[in-house]
């Protein structure tokens, strides 16, 4: 069950210049939870979670975490939290333990870091050299350091970005751990896969601002969607059997792809049937249900980008 609030940001500005990178953002995290700050690159999600980590210094606003203020009180807090940041390097001699064993003497409470080598696919590596270590091993490797003092709270900036998709999921098994022996755990990721299978609740970013904030199962929800059928059919097809069907609320051409939108309950059969009606040869045919970027484009009018 989720607790008090371990996290929380009132008012958060902060500007490079003209620039304004974060304008006014308000929010909390609770102690339990994975709490996801999503939104494309430039959003201010970076300098959001590097100011509550207290690395930048904000121009306005009041920023707790664990009760703390992370500039002032740095020393106490460190020992409480684990950092992964977006871009990170280590010296090129140093192995992958003892990188990991010089981490865990930093801090008088460690956890027990062979595990996390075993988790994130590391034990294999563990006497390679950074300089050696592939990307997705680099960034699995600042995973580990993050996680080697069993914080109460992990920072976890982009901690995906780089890696394969079999790595990813293992990554996501760790975190869903994590969260499930108590501990809180604050990402920002441009992946939205990732925050709709990870995260309790979910900040949308853009422009500085938090333009919605939920679980993702309400926010899709609140988008006021049904499923899409999309298929391809041969050109000059007819679209008006489709628009009078009751279960169709929208139906549009993209490219070589039909896409009806409409309620979940009656969709595809009636959609199959008024095609077969009318003798229409169509392939592929899937649905897709709505998810986290068709709620951000729909706040936004912009797809995510990389």
């Amino acid at each position: 069950m989720q607790g008090k609030a371990v996290v929380e940001v009132e008012n958060l500005r902060k500007s490079y210049g003209s620039i304004v990178a974060v304008d006014s953002v308000s929010f909390q995290v609770n102690q339990g939870e994975i709490f996801g700050m999503v939104g494309p690159n430039g959003a201010g999600k970076t300098t959001t979670i590097e100011c509550i980590e207290g690395l930048r210094q904000p121009d306005g606003g009041a920023i707790r975490v664990l009760g703390l203020e992370p500039r002032r009180d740095a020393h106490a807090l460190r020992p409480l939290t684990g950092v992964q940041l977006q871009e990170s390097a280590l010296h090129d001699r140093l192995r992958v333990w003892e990188a990991l064993d010089l981490f865990a003497s930093f801090y008088p409470r460690v956890g027990a870091w062979d595990h996390l080598l075993e988790r994130l696919g590391l034990a294999e590596v563990r006497n390679i050299h950074f300089a050696k270590l592939s990307g997705g091993q680099k960034q699995r490797l600042f995973v580990a350091l993050a996680l080697v003092n069993d914080p109460d709270l992990v920072f976890l900036d982009e901690l995906t970005t780089g890696l394969d998709p079999q790595a990813r999921r293992g990554v996501w098994e760790l975190i869903a751990d994590i969260r499930n022996r108590g501990k809180t755990v604050f990402l920002t990721t441009h992946f939205m896969e990732e925050a709709e299978r990870l995260c309790d609740r979910v900040a949308i970013l853009d422009h500085g601002r938090i333009v919605a904030l939920d679980s993702p199962e309400a926010l899709v929800r609140g988008l006021g969607r049904g499923v899409r059928v999309v298929f391809a059919a041969d050109p000059g097809l007819d679209l008006q059997p489709l628009r009078s069907l009751p279960s169709v609320t929208h139906v549009e051409v993209i490219g070589d792809r039909v896409v009806v939108s409409g309620r979940e309950d009656r969709l595809v059969v009636d959609v199959v049937n008024a095609l077969s009606a009318v003798g229409c040869r169509f392939r592929d045919l899937r649905t897709e249900q709505p998810t986290l970027e068709d709620v951000f484009l729909s706040l936004t009018g912009r797809a995510m980008r990389e």
